[in-house]
């Protein structure tokens, strides 16, 4: 199971996003895309993801802020308790024992981040 998760800004277009998604992708295709609870309903978001076909989870705060993440955002711990929501979101998503593909990309336009984590499923 991979996860995308992502992080970005109000005025982030679907070309935000997907830029942020090829950066961090490489050659990994989610299986499920994720961000922040009060993010997963943005127009743009909800675009993204019906143009991608790939199925959203929207994360809560609460469950995002226990995800230990590698990039730390000093606007991101501020804003939401985490140091990087795209992180965060994609290992919240990928479930219990997920660890991180890569780390969070930013989108050429800085409107958008984008990290995929793994679960290892037998």
């Amino acid at each position: 199971m991979i996860a995308a998760g992502f992080g970005f800004r109000k005025m982030a277009s679907v070309g935000s996003l997907q830029d942020a998604l090829d950066r961090a992708c490489q050659a990994a295709q989610p299986d499920v895309l994720a961000t922040l609870e009060d993010k997963a309903t943005a127009e743009a978001f909800r675009l993204f993801a019906k143009d991608a076909g790939v199925p959203v989870k929207a994360v809560p705060l609460d469950v995002l802020r226990r995800q230990s993440t590698v990039s730390q955002s000093d606007a991101s711990q501020e804003a939401y308790g985490t140091g990087s929501v795209a992180e965060a979101a994609a290992l919240a998503a990928a479930g219990p024992g997920a660890r991180l593909l890569t780390l969070r990309h930013i989108s050429a336009d800085k409107l958008a981040t984008c990290a995929l984590a793994i679960r290892e499923t037998s």
